[in-house]
């Protein structure tokens, strides 16, 4: 039998067909945001180190939540609207004078908009574990589903501004959700603060529609475990076996250009070690 030739299990026919269902993309997109000056409302007790501190460090940013929202666009059929919001956590430290560096930490929001194609559902899918919709949702049976993909984002600059010194004109913050603002264990001061922390994120994210639709694959073998299962806590892989199936790292063996060590240094992952 020839090397390459993968043998069936189970007794399953190479040449044999399946139908699976799956979700189709429709269209697609990928962003790399440069947010400036974004603002970041403070907890109360890291409000009050930074009315008082002489200088502030960021640490790292946080993605914890991106609501996503799809809307049709009625003067051109078959593109949607999704809308994004993102919701950051925020971690610096406030410098005082004499002091030891305060741990701040806040909330910062982020919206954008995307317009992709969606295609026409002509089919309304319901299965055996919907529940009774709402009236808004019995009429987006037919919408796609957008599908959102983002990393941590990086801080790329941090600023301190006396209140009298913002923009007169800044945008209102919307209502957080309350899992949100819980999760930050007290409460976010809006108003009344005499200083303000904005940060310049920098944002990779990939946005998607996608269909529910059926495809015909032909079938090689049955997709099985190949590991052991292991009933031991401390169960781990051979370490010889695991490093057998490391690349050997040859570039270490050789000094970089002052181009390559920078570059390494712009896109390595930010570590938020907070």
């Amino acid at each position: 039998m020839p090397e390459n030739t993968i043998e069936p299990t189970g007794g399953v026919d190479a040449s044999r067909q399946v139908c699976v269902h799956t979700r189709q993309i429709t269209d697609s997109c990928l962003d790399k945001d440069c947010v400036e000056d974004l603002r970041v409302y403070l907890t109360q007790q890291s409000q009050a180190a930074l009315d008082n501190s002489t200088n502030v460090k960021t640490r790292c940013a946080e993605l914890l939540f991106a609501n996503v929202c799809v809307e049709p666009l009625h003067y051109k059929a078959g593109f949607y609207a999704v809308d994004l919001t993102f919701y950051y956590r925020i971690i610096g430290d406030a410098i005082l004078c004499g002091t030891r560096p305060t741990t701040i930490t806040g909330i910062a929001i982020f919206a954008k908009r995307v317009v992709l194609y969606g295609g026409h559902g002509r089919a309304k899918i319901f299965t055996g574990s919907d529940t009774m919709p709402t009236a808004d949702l019995l009429q987006r049976r037919d919408m796609p589903e957008a599908v959102l993909e983002a990393l941590d984002p990086m801080i790329l600059s941090a600023k301190v501004r006396e209140v009298c010194e913002c923009h007169r004109g800044e945008t209102e913050l919307a209502d957080i959700p309350a899992c949100i603002a819980e999760s930050f264990g007290e409460p976010l001061v809006m108003t009344g603060e005499s200083k303000r922390l904005y940060v310049t994120i920098g944002q990779f994210s990939t946005v998607r529609l996608e269909r529910e639709t059926q495809l015909t694959l032909p079938v090689c073998e049955y997709c099985a475990p190949t590991r052991e299962c292991c009933d031991e806590e401390c169960c781990e892989e051979d370490p010889c076996e695991m490093f057998s199936r490391i690349d050997f790292p040859m570039r270490a063996f050789f000094p970089e250009s002052r181009g390559a060590n920078c570059k390494e240094e712009h896109t390595e992952p930010q570590s938020c070690s907070c």
